[in-house]
């Protein structure tokens, strides 16, 4: 077990499903909108738009919150095979949003802000 200092943000979230359907099929639940919608609905809601894509291997979509503060995000869906027929899926969630990889110097830093001159 890895203990997580508080100041330390973790890359990206990654979740892995063994799911009983063939990787044809879960493909094509992630890439066919109508299908995607019904199997999951935050995405479809969301209006991803698609990144990258390596053809019945992995798809990425980048996506907003609807609500304030309107994050970006990427989520990648990974398949693989397993050896019973069955599919593997890989779920990366990474916050992608420029916003909150910008850092910024702690209220109590000492540092006297400059500013630059012409």
């Amino acid at each position: 077990m890895s203990v997580q200092l508080p100041d330390e943000k973790p890359e990206a979230l990654v979740f892995k499903y063994t799911l009983e359907v063939s990787p044809q099929k879960l493909w094509r639940a992630l890439t066919i909108r109508e299908f995607r919608a019904r199997w999951l609905p935050d995405l479809a809601e969301s209006e991803p738009e698609e990144e990258a894509t390596i053809l019945e291997k992995q798809i990425s979509y980048k996506m907003r919150e609807k609500v304030p503060p309107f994050l970006e995000t990427q989520v990648t869906f990974r398949i693989a095979d397993n050896d019973d027929g069955t599919a593997m899926l890989t779920i990366i969630h990474q916050l992608t949003d420029a916003r909150i990889r910008q850092q910024r110097d702690a209220a109590n830093s000492n540092h006297v802000p400059m500013m630059m001159a012409a």
